[in-house]
């Protein structure tokens, strides 16, 4: 019961990565917000984690539009009193393509999802953060973010973004007693994957998995339990000492 008595906002809570998490979360002790643009899907796992013994809330919000974002924050201050836990997660992956053939539109939706959302999730939680003197947010980065990838311009460019933006926070607030670090996954079993690896070949999506699976030193994609695992290290007072950094969780990917 590491987290236990906490309050824990997800965005992206209905993802593979959010959904995972938030159970751990749960398990941890922690009170648990989820947030999500897809209203159907969030309310369906906020009630499978309420039906496992959580308390956990389901608000339906665009991480792109501020006064969601405002409103979130909020509507769990209200309820909770605090936010202890900020996993700012929700992000898209964009098209498969390389630069000179990347449609523009897409490039900037990938960016104002993967970054502005990133930035304004930042902006009002750390303000609450700030009012209590502690807090820690985890921002899901990305290998994407520490390294170059061919064909996914957007997403690269917006993932080294979330991991500047990381270090800054970090150094602004750890002298107000909040935390904000980085998780940088490798290739997860999620539905991003799968979707990138059908843009990728539709005809033949496998192609992907193995082209990415043998980049991995281990051998295999991840599990989300396991990038679900480091983030509630990261939560909790465990890592009272750790701000600012990008943590690595890719099999091994970024150090070869």
């Amino acid at each position: 019961m590491r987290l236990k008595n906490k309050v824990a906002v997800i965005t992206g809570g209905s993802g593979g990565i959010g959904k995972e998490t938030a159970l751990r979360f749960i398990e941890e002790g922690a009170k648990v917000v989820l947030v999500d643009i897809n209203k159907d899907t969030g309310e369906k796992v906020a009630l499978n984690l309420r039906e496992k013994g959580g308390e956990v809330m389901f608000l339906e919000a665009d991480v792109t539009e501020e006064e969601d974002v405002k409103k979130y924050v909020e509507e769990t201050v209200k309820k909770h009193g605090k936010i202890d836990i900020f996993f700012n997660n929700a992000g898209i992956e964009g098209d498969v393509s390389t630069v000179a053939d990347y449609d523009a539109e897409v490039f900037k939706k990938v960016l104002d999802v993967n970054v502005t959302g990133v930035f304004l999730g930042l902006k009002h939680v750390l303000r609450q953060m700030e009012k209590q003197s502690s807090g820690s947010v985890i921002n899901t980065s990305s290998m994407g973010g520490l390294v170059a990838h061919e064909n996914f311009s957007a997403y690269v460019a917006s993932k080294h973004a979330v991991s500047g933006l990381t270090k800054v926070a970090g150094i602004e607030y750890g002298k107000k007693g909040v935390r904000v670090n980085a998780i940088c996954p490798g290739p997860i079993k999620t539905d991003m994957v799968k979707n990138a690896a059908q843009k990728f070949n539709p005809e033949n999506p496998q192609e992907y998995y193995d082209k990415i699976s043998v980049m991995v030193p281990d051998g295999r994609l991840g599990e989300p339990e396991e990038i679900a695992n480091l983030v509630v290290f990261l939560g909790s007072d465990e890592a009272k000492y750790i701000n600012g950094a990008a943590h690595s969780i890719d099999g091994g990917v970024t150090a070869v």
